[in-house]
């Protein structure tokens, strides 16, 4: 099977998704997610990746996130991956691979996608049937982005300009972000998402494909009309 393209562009938010090899279970604890969250961090500000929102689900993980380098989501991912699998298997006492395999990427348009998509990323807990509203899901960028909490969990996150374009204020762009999740993503919307991540084009309007295209010299949409691959969950 041929490789997913990859639209790595310094300065351009990316979607991410990393899930569990067969959709195992990768936190079974409240210290795999702290232990999680500390590699992430450190690797994130060691290579240049910003967060601006993620949600770490019991067998998949989320991130919006932009990258300084070329290289930043790769690096990331390979230092969190390795050292999360061998405190994970030395952990529960297994060994072998943890993750399905590659991350799955997305470069996003910020204009049209990136609040969507953090609605998006946020509101996973409540898809899935785990809580009634985000705020009751710890492992999520929703305190943060919806109340200004600060903490470990959220204190290294880097809000995009797209979300302090809410308001003036911390406070009003707290409100503004509130006022997003009184509707739900729409399901047109949560397709592109679903399916421009699961197979790695660019997600945006037709001028921003463009755009990536002649950035990359790379193909940004299939060649081929389809019925879309159906998603459980994520």
């Amino acid at each position: 099977m041929a490789r997913l393209p990859r639209y790595v562009i310094p300065g351009h938010p990316q979607h991410i998704i990393q899930r569990g090899n067969n959709r195992q279970t990768i936190f079974a604890a409240e210290a795999d997610y702290q232990f999680f969250r500390d590699a992430l961090v450190e690797a994130s500000l060691k290579h240049g990746l910003a967060i601006h929102a993620y949600v770490w689900m019991t067998n998949h993980i989320h991130l919006l996130a932009t990258p300084e380098f070329d290289d930043s989501i790769s690096k990331v991912f390979q230092s969190v991956g390795r050292k999360y699998v061998q405190y994970f298997n030395y952990t529960y006492n297994r060994s072998g691979t943890l993750w399905e395999g590659r991350y799955r990427a997305t470069v996003v348009d910020s204009e049209r996608y990136l609040l969507t998509l953090m609605r998006y990323i946020e509101l996973n807990p409540v898809r899935a049937g785990m809580v009634a509203h985000p705020r009751d899901y710890p492992w999520s960028s929703h305190a943060f982005n919806a109340q200004g909490e600060s903490g470990p969990n959220s204190n290294w996150l880097m809000p995009h300009r797209e979300y302090l374009r809410l308001g003036r204020n911390a406070a009003d762009r707290q409100a503004a972000y509130r006022l997003l999740f009184r509707a739900a993503v729409s399901n047109d919307d949560l397709k592109a998402i679903r399916g421009c991540t699961h197979k790695g084009w660019a997600l945006g309007s037709d001028g921003f494909k463009e755009e990536i295209e002649q950035l990359t010299q790379r193909r940004t949409v299939s060649k081929g009309v389809g019925r879309p691959r159906k998603e459980v969950g994520g």
